[in-house]
């Protein structure tokens, strides 16, 4: 699959969440299914490597967001997070810490303001992220 989709209202939320917590990065998971996102779950950034350059998302709320996918009878698809006053690609601490079978929205925010949005896929050999075709945005 090369393509994901957002619900509508998703890609609003993606883009506050990312203003909310500017300076610092915001992260959340994506839940849906057959490529369409149709929940969000914004998550607290618990990294202690700086948060503006860097986001972590602790077992218990990925346990937590596994479970709000059950119930919602959809599946985890994926995570976001914004890069505040950088580009909306992945960087390198970003490729060392991702999932083949995910998708990963990025928002770029520029000094507090929501810009360009978009979704990877991690190779299967885990060498580099794919951009793909992110509708609803």
């Amino acid at each position: 699959m090369e393509h994901l989709s957002l619900e509508g209202g998703i890609a609003d939320a993606i883009r506050a969440h990312g203003v909310e917590t500017y300076p610092n990065e915001c992260c959340g998971a994506l839940i849906g299914s057959d490529g369409v996102v149709r929940h969000v779950a914004p998550l607290p950034n618990t990294t202690e490597e700086g948060a503006r350059r860097r986001f972590l998302i602790r077992p218990a709320d990925y346990k937590f967001v596994e479970g709000e996918a059950t119930r919602l009878n959809q599946e985890l698809l994926g995570f976001y997070h914004s890069h505040p006053d950088h580009p909306a690609r992945p960087s390198q601490y970003d490729l060392d810490h991702a999932f083949p079978f995910f998708w990963y929205v990025i928002v770029s925010i520029q000094q507090a303001q929501p810009e360009k949005m978009t979704v990877w896929q991690l190779a299967d050999d885990r060498s580099q992220f794919r951009e793909a075709s992110l509708a609803g945005v």
